[in-house]
């Protein structure tokens, strides 16, 4: 009897073990076939953040709601507690269902008559948000199954995630960040009591308890949700009181929009499910930067604008990237940053390191300032006056176009682009037809984007090395172990910084020995042909900095120099900065080598350069009622022979300046006569007529 018993129970046991394997085949086919849609927790606002994980800017999705995925790292621990000891006490031992709580809840509806209590679980909650419908017992079941699903594919930590990023809060506001930003003005990492029962109250009838449409429901819920976690136990009476009478936010605040063209950007770029990005920017340097720039467009007129870029030169990391002077401006909303401009004479330092690392000059070799002619090509300076020989590093540090232009000429347009290109810097040409890339390139004769610029000057600070920038903090973390591309030569790049350290400084700063205490940055302003663009770009400290003022339609601005408008506001970046100090390093060789002292080889003839013979000389001076002139810069006569030479104003002998040099302030407008004499006896004679004139000073 009990074997013929066992043969009977065998047979059921195997058909009870395939039943419930075919239920879990059939189950899982099922789960497989159906899965739960994902979309909506797949579509966020995409967020950028600082490099220290400050909010700069958050997209919205694409039908317009804010929908700003979850972080538990950075969400208040005491809020999830008490939402879970409201909305789902179980949360963490039940399988999505919560068998009790449904129970419970049916013996309510069945009580009252109607659904009072649906007995969801957060995971069914999450569900319903991902596919909302109807409330009643038919969609509940599917609520039920699609909650079994999403325990079966996420962990619990995920599945809140999912849940805190797709509640609603009201309007067009989804998740408990967008809510918090909105109302309280801050992220949910620290949130005090009320405001945690206003956020757990408010996904239950988000549109009739809004604190900004509804205020007296919006307390009246908090209030009772207060009450409902005393009873509880999760706080006591004082908390209670002390929790309600604290403010209602009666307004929805403005999200933050820091760094608005970069951040926007780098959001929309980004992919995968995080929707986040963490930029290399500081909010608080971009803050103070985008109000100085604001009040610098505001003082230049009605129609400028302003773009900074602020590059850590040791990662390349972009520190700051203001795009405008504001949203407010003409053009405020176009990224100046990466805009294609001319960059006026900001390109002639890389002029004269390519002829340095080519062995065509030296930094006092010397050049020629006359009127010369290139072919189809004569540039003029920028003060229309001639400076005669001056050496590489006087033309650099004047910006003197003529010995900029001989030197390209040297070392080739068609190489000096080819070489940026190789370290991925293209220059735009207006008339792309073309072949020929041309001499005005040292002048600004193409286009080149202003980040591109700022790349070069990078590398410069970089001892030649150039470097994509970086925009994010993992960008800067491959930068760091890129070799990057060698743009010149580590001395060639040493000595043009080294030069540039001795621009004169903008107007209002001490000169450069007496900047002890303050910078001294190594930079070199442009301005473009009719004052379209006013570039300043410099490194110092660690840093590249690049300025531009203009109008981004193009529109010309009268007088208004890289000098004169940029020039300044990169000296106040770089005080924000605190760079430290770097005063002039001497240059190494102090002299030219025999076969570099002059670019187009020796002549010992005395001869004068300048003022050339039977020519009319431009002086920037003012007259009084008698006619004497008021020179604002002196000019510097030129002559070649041998050394000492002595110079001869009308027969009267004109003295060495405190450099060392020829310097000359006519006293009145008219015809003089120079001669010069040198020291072997020969001599050469010039006649030349003075007239005086207002204008600018050099770039």
């Amino acid at each position: 009897m009990p074997s013929l018993q066992l043969d009977r129970f065998i047979p059921a046991l195997v058909k009870t073990l395939i039943g419930l394997i075919g239920a879990q085949v059939a189950i899982a086919a099922l789960n497989l076939a159906l899965p739960p849609d994902m979309t909506k927790a797949e579509r966020a606002s995409a967020v950028a953040l600082d490099r220290n994980g400050a909010w700069l800017r958050a997209l919205p999705v694409d039908d317009g709601r804010w929908r700003i995925r979850a972080d538990l790292d950075r969400t208040d621990p005491t809020f999830v507690q008490h939402l879970l000891k409201i909305e789902d006490e179980r949360f963490y031992w039940h399988p999505g269902v919560d068998a009790t709580a449904v129970m419970r809840a049916l013996l309510s509806n069945l009580h009252a008559g109607n659904i009072v209590s649906g007995g969801s679980t957060i995971t069914m909650q999450t569900a319903r948000l991902l596919s909302p419908h109807p409330r009643d017992y038919g969609n509940k079941a599917v609520e039920a199954l699609r909650a079994l699903q999403l325990e079966l594919r996420y962990s619990k930590r995920d599945i809140l995630s999912i849940y805190l990023s797709l509640a609603p809060y009201g309007g067009n506001l989804e998740g408990v960040r967008a809510a918090s930003l909105s109302y309280f003005g801050h992220e949910p990492e620290s949130l005090t009591l009320g405001e945690q029962a206003l956020l757990i109250s408010l996904p239950q009838a988000p549109e009739a308890r809004r604190p900004d449409r509804h205020p007296n429901a919006a307390r009246v819920a908090r209030d009772r949700l207060l009450e409902r976690l005393q009873k509880a136990g999760a706080i006591d009476g004082l908390q209670v009181r002390e929790a309600m009478n604290e403010k209602v936010a009666s307004q929805r605040a403005v999200f933050p929009a820091i760094a608005w063209h970069t951040a926007g950007r780098l959001a929309r770029e980004v992919k995968g499910l995080q929707a986040t990005v963490v930029t290399s920017l500081d909010a608080n340097l971009q803050q103070r930067l985008e109000t100085l720039a604001a009040a610098t467009a505001r003082q230049q007129g009605p129609n400028s604008s302003v773009a900074i870029l602020v590059i850590d030169i040791g990662t390349r990391g972009v520190r700051a990237s203001v795009g405008s002077g504001g949203l407010d401006r003409p053009g405020g909303w176009v990224d100046m940053t990466r805009a294609v401009r001319s960059p006026g004479s900001s390109l002639k330092p890389f002029i004269y390191g390519f002829g340095f690392e080519d062995g065509v000059i030296a930094p006092d070799t010397r050049l020629m300032d006359v009127p010369t002619r290139f072919g189809d090509y004569q540039p003029e300076d920028f003060d229309r006056v001639f400076h005669g020989e001056v050496s590489v590093k006087e033309a650099l540090v004047n910006s003197l176009n003529v010995p900029a232009v001989s030197v390209l000429n040297r070392v080739g347009p068609d190489a000096f682009e080819g070489r940026l290109e190789a370290a991925g810097v293209q220059l735009y040409r207006p008339k792309s037809r073309l072949r020929d890339a041309g001499l005005a390139l040292a002048l600004g004769g193409e286009g080149i984007r202003l980040d591109d610029l700022a790349l070069l000057y990078a590398a410069l600070g970089d001892h030649g090395l150039a470097k994509p920038l970086a925009y994010t903090v993992d960008d800067e973390k491959r930068r760091l172990s890129d070799g990057g591309t060698r743009l010149m030569r580590a001395d060639a790049a040493d000595k043009i910084v080294a030069i540039l350290r001795e621009t004169p400084a903008p107007a209002g700063r001490l000169p450069g020995p007496l900047m002890r205490a303050g910078n001294r940055p190594a930079f070199k302003t442009g301005t473009s042909y009719g004052y379209r663009d006013a570039l300043a770009v410099g490194v110092a400290g660690g840093y590249a900095v690049m300025v531009w003022t203009g109008r981004p339609d193009g529109g010309a601005r009268a007088d208004q120099t890289g000098r004169e408008a940029s020039a300044p506001l990169l000296f106040d970046v770089f005080d924000i900065l605190q760079a430290p100090s770097q005063l002039p390093a001497p240059l190494a060789p102090a002299r030219a080598p025999v076969a570099l002292k002059t670019l187009n080889g020796p002549d010992s003839r005395a001869s004068i350069l300048f003022p050339p013979r039977n020519t009319t000389v431009y002086v920037e001076a003012s007259g009084d009622a008698s006619g004497t002139l008021k020179v604002v810069r002196p000019l510097k006569l030129s002559a070649r022979g041998q050394r000492p030479i002595t110079w001869y104003i009308d027969g009267q002998p004109l003295p060495e300046d405190v450099n060392g040099e020829f310097s000359w302030s006519p006293k009145a407008e008219g015809f003089y006569d120079l001669m010069v004499i040198d020291a072997a006896g020969h001599n050469d004679k010039s006649h030349v007529r003075v007239k005086a004139i207002d204008g600018s000073g050099p770039e």
